[in-house]
Parts: structure tokens; C-alpha cells; sequence
């Protein structure tokens, strides 16, 4: 192992500079605005949860979970996603008080990477989950506020894949022979890895049925034009029925235009259990956020509620929003010692203006013509008075 530099941080971890800091913030204040308008309620979960429940209950592989001990021996876990903590206080407290619930979040998660991952092993999410609506509205309500969110945040350009993870759990399991076939394929969609995936059905030497189904409906759910187009591929048809009424509500809610439906869509959440999406934008890497329905999920913490949510993507909506130029004047008010207080009359003058303003005094600076430079006027307060510059 290799000597730990001064200036070195762990792996995934990243230090957050002022001009990004704001522009984080700006969104958690934009959010904060904008949930609670429609009638979210804010919470925040502890960092450290136990392993034994929140840990075990999350859909996070263990592998990515961080571990520690506390000083009684038990195994804790940092939050590696914001959902499973919230089913938790849920199921124990708050589904006491009022069903259905609306809960928001701004939470960091932690999620160990490999060394050649390139991916933060510490980000943040925004949110939210509906707990106690089983109906297709509130899958309805969750898209439809993940679109306007990102409307109104200035992101046009984006689309909303759908599909249903009980659809697909459905399909791919009629047509393998083992659970670990399953797994494979499952996972070979997870990663869009479609080439992939045909290749493992044939490696599989399934029957002739069973490679034709799962090879055709891949082609074809990938290029729905519409969804009746899967109906054919399901012996039970409750859950594409539901579907159909998704996409109706949908429909009427004017918001075809942001949606494109893919029964083809798998999560790595394993906690998805009916509706899933994903959220792509123009200028993002990668998606910028997800969501879905996860009805089994609070059934671990002894209430058996139904429940859907999403997440956004902190660095993500960052990539994808419009930039616009800096728009904040900041003043320095640059003092000599002897002018103290004047300059702290002056100060406080520009402050109840809302201006964005720094005191500074002229002995602590070395590099007087750099330091200035970060300042849209510098004000100067010396023997003679004070000079605008």
C-alpha cells in the first residue's frame, strides 16, 4: 500500500468548492420550495443506521455498503440510499399519524466504488416517496412531479423511460430454466447490455420457444409504439392492464411528450416491485434520476404499506441545467485599521441592502491587486474617507 499524501481524500470522496457549494444550494432551496407546495414533507434520516435492518432491508449490494462498529459491537452502516431509512421511520412512526404520507428528502448517500470506477462514493439526492396509495394515481404523481420539477429548474430537454419490474420478472422467468439465468439476463438489462443478452439466451440452450419469446419481446419492448404491443407476452395481464391505465392518466396529464415506454428497463434497486423509471437529459452523463413502485419494502419493518418514489441526482441536474451567468454583485469594503468604525457602518449599510458584502481589512492581505479582482466594486475606506471603485 502506497503512503497517504497530506492532500489525498479516501476513494470516491470529493471536497465541494464555493461556486458548486451554491449551486447545490440553489437547488436544495428550489426543492424545498417547490415539495412543500405540493404537499411534501420534508425529513431527514440519521447517517448511521444498523446493518441488521436498514442494511440488510436495502437494495444496495453489500458490497458497495460502508461498514463500522460501534464501541456495543454493532455492525452499522453510513446511508447508501435514501428510501430504505425512510421506510423505516415510516413503518415505526409516522404511518401512525397519517396515510397516505408525503415525505421529502435532501440527504447524502455512500456507496463504496472500485478503484477503476471514476464514480463519487459520496453524492446527493433529492426526493420523494408517497407511502399508503397503492393506486395508479400516486405512480401517476411521482412522474408527473418528477416532469415538472424539471421544467420548472429549467431542463427541457429530457425523457422518461417506463416499464414495470413485475412485467419483466414475469417474461424473462417464464422462458429460463434456473434462477441463475434469470439473474444473468436480468443483470445484462440493468447494464442495457442487449448484445449481451442475446448471446446468453443462446448460450443457454433453451427451447426454440423460449429463445424466440425472450429475443422478440427485447426487440420489440425496446421499440414500443404502443404498449398494447406487450400484451401478448403476459399470461397474466393485471399488472399491464395497470399499465394501460398509467398510461391513460398520463395521457391526459399532457405529458406523452416527456415519456417513452420500455418494458425492457431493470434496476439494480431490488426493492422495485411494479412501475420503474429512469430520467435522461441532454448534457448528463449518466440518467439523473429514478424511481419506482416498492410495495414489499416496508413489510421489513412490520407494515405491509404500498409505496412509490424517486430520486434525483444531485450532479446530474447540475450537467443538465441551463448555466447562466453570475448575477451576484459583491462588495468589498476594504478598511485601514484606523477606519474600523467606519467601515463597519458602511458594511452593515450594504448588508441590510442585501448586498453581498466583505469587511476586510488592508494589513491582512498580501496580495492586495489579486485579492480585489474577485470583487464586482471595491470600496475603500482610508484617512481621507471613503472612494467607490
Amino acid at each position: 500500500m502506497s503512503m497517504i499524501r497530506p492532500f489525498e481524500k479516501p476513494l470516491g470522496m470529493r471536497d465541494t468548492l464555493p461556486a458548486i457549494f451554491e449551486k447545490k444550494e440553489a437547488i436544495r432551496q428550489f426543492g424545498r420550495e417547490f415539495f412543500s407546495l405540493r404537499g411534501f414533507e420534508f425529513i431527514q434520516t440519521p447517517t448511521l443506521e444498523y446493518y441488521e435492518t436498514v442494511g440488510r432491508s436495502s437494495a444496495i449490494k453489500e458490497s458497495k455498503l460502508f461498514k463500522l462498529v460501534d464501541s456495543q459491537g454493532n455492525t452499522l452502516v453510513l446511508r447508501s440510499d435514501a428510501t430504505t431509512p425512510i421506510a423505516r421511520i415510516a413503518a415505526s412512526k409516522l404511518l401512525k399519524e397519517k396515510v397516505p404520507l408525503r415525505l421529502a428528502y435532501y440527504s447524502n448517500v455512500f456507496r463504496s466504488q472500485e478503484l477503476e470506477g471514476g464514480r463519487p462514493a459520496e453524492f446527493e439526492q433529492m426526493g420523494v416517496e408517497i407511502i399508503g396509495d397503492d393506486s395508479v394515481y400516486s405512480d401517476a404523481e411521482a412522474i408527473l412531479t418528477t416532469i415538472d420539477f424539471l421544467k420548472n429548474i429549467g431542463i427541457e430537454n429530457f425523457k422518461i423511460s417506463i416499464g414495470h419490474a413485475g412485467i419483466l420478472d414475469a417474461i424473462i422467468r417464464k422462458n429460463v430454466a434456473t434462477d441463475e439465468q434469470f439473474e444473468q439476463l436480468h443483470q445484462l438489462l440493468v447494464d442495457r447490455n442487449y448484445v449481451g443478452f442475446e448471446e446468453s439466451v443462446t448460450a443457454f440452450q433453451l427451447s426454440t420457444e423460449q429463445q424466440s419469446t425472450l429475443l422478440s419481446f427485447v426487440e420489440e419492448a425496446t421499440q414500443l409504439k404502443n404498449i398494447r404491443q406487450i400484451s401478448k407476452y403476459l399470461y397474466d395481464k393485471k399488472a399491464y392492464i395497470y399499465m394501460e391505465q398509467l398510461a391513460s392518466v398520463l395521457e391526459i396529464s399532457n405529458a406523452l411528450d416527456y415519456i417513452a415506454f420500455d418494458f425492457t428497463l431493470a434496476s439494480h434497486m431490488n426493492y422495485y416491485t411494479g412501475m420503474l423509471f429512469e430520467v435522461f437529459a441532454e448534457n448528463s452523463s449518466y440518467s439523473i434520476g429514478n424511481g419506482g413502485r416498492y410495495n414489499g419494502l416496508l413489510a421489513d419493518f412490520g407494515q405491509a404499506e404500498s409505496a412509490v418514489g424517486f430520486a434525483l441526482k444531485i450532479d446530474e441536474l447540475l450537467e443538465a441545467m441551463p448555466t447562466y451567468a453570475e448575477e451576484k454583485t459583491k462588495v468589498l469594503v476594504l478598511y485601514v485599521s484606523t477606519q474600523l468604525a467606519q467601515a463597519l457602518k458602511e458594511t452593515a449599510k450594504l448588508r441590510n441592502q442585501g448586498i453581498y458584502t466583505t469587511m476586510q481589512s488592508i494589513e491582512g492581505i498580501t496580495d492586495l491587486a489579486s485579492y480585489e479582482k474577485q470583487f464586482s466594486q471595491v470600496i475603500r475606506i482610508g484617512q481621507g474617507g471613503a472612494s467607490y471603485e
